[in-house]
């Protein structure tokens, strides 16, 4: 029996690159919403407390999406390393004064998302194809 490779053309592996971020801003949008109520409300009054409570829903939910695709453990560690990144940077500039709480979150989510695309362009192999 012989098989044959199938070989995807550049536009197929954009799309299936693509599609692969969104699921799992997809995943990390439902993690938001279903972890979130699981939280004491006292924690999530204070800014720095709630930027890595969400961190953490958003990360379990994107870590059960990328462990149903079957990636390696370590490129699941540095996808949600990634996530804490720019929260856990950003939390000094606002023990200090320097953000408010609701420069902490937007500023979070807004560095998180690029840094998420550079995870995967980085090991592009693991979800290039």
């Amino acid at each position: 029996m012989t098989t044959t490779a199938t070989t995807r053309t550049t536009a197929r592996k954009l799309a299936r690159f693509t599609g692969h971020y969104a699921e799992m801003v997809a995943a990390m949008i439902i993690g938001m919403v279903a972890l979130g109520p699981l939280w004491p409300s006292a924690w999530l009054e204070r800014a720095d407390i709630g930027a890595l409570v969400m961190a953490t829903d958003m990360t379990v939910a994107m870590v059960l999406a990328m462990v149903v695709r079957r990636h390696a453990w370590a490129r699941i560690a540095e996808m949600a390393a990634v996530m804490y990144l720019p929260f856990v940077a950003l939390l000094v500039p606002y023990w200090l004064g320097a953000l408010t709480g609701t420069a902490l979150m937007v500023a979070g989510h807004v560095i998180m998302f690029p840094l998420m695309l550079a995870a995967m362009v980085w090991r592009r192999a693991e979800y290039w194809h």
